[in-house]
C-alpha cells in the first residue's frame, strides 16, 4: 500500500542519500544554513529507538545479550560501536536489526513530514534509502558522489578501522552507479572543490 496519501503532494520532500562517509552530513548542514528547511536524519530515528527503556532497546539487549549494553554509559546505553561492528560482519544479524528498525523510522518520519506539512521544503537524510525502500517518502532524491578511495580515507579516520574493514563496509551498500540510476540531482563531492554548493544554490 502507497504512504503517499498520508503525505503531502504539494510538499517538497529531497532525500539526501550516499555512501558511507560521501560528505552527507556536511552537505546537510550546509543547506541547513542556506536555507534553513527541516532536517530530519533516519540516523537520529535510529539512536532514539534505542534508547534505554525503549521497546526496541529490550529487543535488541534480548537478541544480541547484555553484552550490547555500554556498561561505561551512566544510563546502559546500548554500545553503538560495537552494534554496528556486529552487523556489519553478520548479515543475518544485520537483517534482524534492519527489519526491526527500518519500519519504525519510516513510521517516524512520515509523522513528523506530517507535522511540518505547511513547511514547503523538507530535507530527508536517508544514509540507506534505496536500501531500505524509503524512495516513495521524496519527491526528488539528491545523490552524494564520492570516489571509493577518499570514502575510506574518511571512514577509516572517523572509526579508527583498518582498510580492509573500511572497504568491507563501503561494499555492503548499493554502489553509486546503481544509485545514480534513480536520482534526481547528483551532488558532486569527489574533491575539494565543494562543487555541490554551486548546484545546491541552483537548485533553491
Amino acid at each position: 500500500m502507497s504512504i503517499h496519501p498520508k503525505l503531502n503532494n504539494k510538499q517538497r520532500r529531497i532525500g539526501l542519500t550516499g555512501g558511507i562517509a560521501s560528505g552527507k552530513s556536511t552537505i546537510a548542514k550546509y543547506i541547513k544554513k542556506y536555507i534553513d528547511i527541516p532536517i530530519l536524519d533516519a540516523d537520529q530515528y535510529s539512536k532514539d529507538l534505542i534508547k534505554p527503556k525503549s521497546n526496541c532497546y529490550k529487543k535488541v539487549v534480548a537478541y544480541f545479550g547484555p553484552q550490547i549494553v555500554d556498561q561505561h554509559s551512566s544510563g546502559n546505553e546500548i554500545n553503538r560501536a560495537l552494534l554496528k561492528r556486529i552487523i556489519f560482519e553478520n548479515s543475518i544479524h544485520r537483517s534482524w536489526i534492519q527489519n526491526l528498525l527500518h519500519p519504525l523510522i519510516k513510521e517516524a518520519m512520515i509523522e513528523t513530514c506530517n507535522q511540518f506539512d505547511t513547511n514547503k521544503i523538507l530535507l530527508l537524510v536517508i544514509p540507506l534509502l534505496f536500501e531500505a525502500k524509503f524512495t516513495d517518502l521524496c519527491t526528488e532524491i539528491w545523490l552524494v558522489k564520492c570516489p571509493k578511495d577518499i570514502q575510506k580515507k574518511r571512514l577509516m579516520k572517523r572509526n579508527q578501522i583498518s582498510y580492509d574493514e573500511a572497504e568491507k563496509i563501503i561494499n555492503l551498500q548499493l554502489n553509486f552507479e546503481d544509485k545514480s540510476k534513480f536520482s534526481d540531482v547528483i551532488l558532486d563531492n569527489s574533491d575539494d572543490k565543494k562543487l555541490w554548493i554551486d548546484t545546491i544554490q541552483k537548485l533553491f
